[in-house]
């Protein structure tokens, strides 16, 4: 189908699923296929087969051109992105080569979702959402779920704690429950404006929040698993909803999070607390914070100014990209 004297519209992709897309334009949702040449999914295609060299992975967020001829609508065009949150894909095998899974793009703000009970929460998990927003350079909010499920946190000496280590590193922290409202309308007002990505593991109630902040909405909940304490998933790929005057990206559950076209020699730098600190080493910025002498850094972690289990937290990432770097 020839694109000579039809009218291409701009809009933004709210949805993906087995080679179909939904496009909001023109104010309506509009069910599209693809005229640039797609990338094939994930393990799937004939083995050997060549994916072709301009092959384009939209995905949730991606701003379009759509082209539209009576019941057939086509993505014609993808506009260049402003930035893409991506992670490393789980690997097929043991020392098999990395590789990139875009989450969405387009992204203004990363709302990193924690339960504060069923299940536990996984600190080092939300410190990978957050450095992966550090590096995109785009603003991080902390929610906190389940509130009524955990009853009275100001006696949880170890989430308190862990609450206040991130509010001295810059972030904001909302605690929120889905059931009784509370923190909500904080929520709410975060939301305003901006393109918003929620990221989270399984059952940490990301469908909650987006039934409570979107009233009829009517996402499935699956409760935690009793016996492994895992959530279960229930959202099997991204999709965007209009919300309070911008646009929330739901996700599906993550229980491992790998960055991604991240240099390990960064990973300090994405933990806002460690930043005064960098370059002050006696090896300046040669110093990888690990073993050597006059480390800034860990010279702040024995004074109390840096977490210690958010620097061993750094520290596993760093590890991780410098493996990366020697597979390749």
């Amino acid at each position: 189908m020839s694109t000579k004297n039809q009218t291409l519209h701009d809009g933004i992709v709210i949805k993906k699923n087995k080679g179909q897309y939904w496009v909001w334009t023109q104010g309506e949702s509009l069910r599209c296929g693809l005229r640039l040449p797609a990338a094939p999914p994930r393990g799937k295609g004939k083995k050997g087969k060549k994916q072709h060299k301009n092959a384009i992975d939209i995905v949730v967020g991606d701003r379009v051109a759509v082209q539209q001829n009576h019941d057939k609508a086509l993505i014609c065009k993808l506009h260049p992105r402003i930035n893409r949150l991506a992670r490393r894909a789980a690997q097929a095998k043991p020392g098999s080569q990395a590789k990139e899974q875009v989450v969405a793009a387009n992204i203004d703000q990363l709302v990193a979702v924690m339960a504060l009970t069923q299940p536990a929460p996984r600190w080092n998990l939300l410190d990978r959402y957050l450095a992966s927003a550090e590096s995109l350079e785009i603003e991080a909010l902390i929610c906190l779920t389940k509130l009524d499920a955990a009853g009275d946190i100001e006696l949880d000496a170890n989430i308190q704690q862990e609450i206040e280590t991130y509010q001295r590193a810059g972030y904001r922290v909302l605690l929120t429950s889905a059931h009784t409202g509370e923190g909500m309308p904080a929520l709410e007002e975060t939301l305003n404006g901006v393109v918003s990505v929620l990221m989270g593991k399984s059952g940490a109630g990301k469908s909650s929040l987006l039934n409570a902040l979107l009233p009829g909405l009517d996402l499935r909940v699956n409760e935690v698993n009793e016996i492994t304490g895992k959530g279960r998933h229930t959202t099997t790929g991204a999709e965007m909803y209009a919300c309070h005057g911008g646009w929330l990206i739901d996700t599906a559950g993550t229980r491992e999070f790998g960055l991604w076209d991240v240099d390990a020699d960064d990973t300090a730098w994405f933990f806002p607390e460690m930043r005064p600190y960098i370059g002050q080493c006696r090896f300046g910025l040669d110093c990888q914070h690990d073993e050597e002498p006059g480390c800034a850094v860990r010279q702040a972690v024995m004074r109390g100014q840096v977490s210690p289990r958010r620097y061993f937290s750094m520290m596993k990432l760093k590890e991780e990209g410098l493996d990366e770097r020697r597979i390749v």
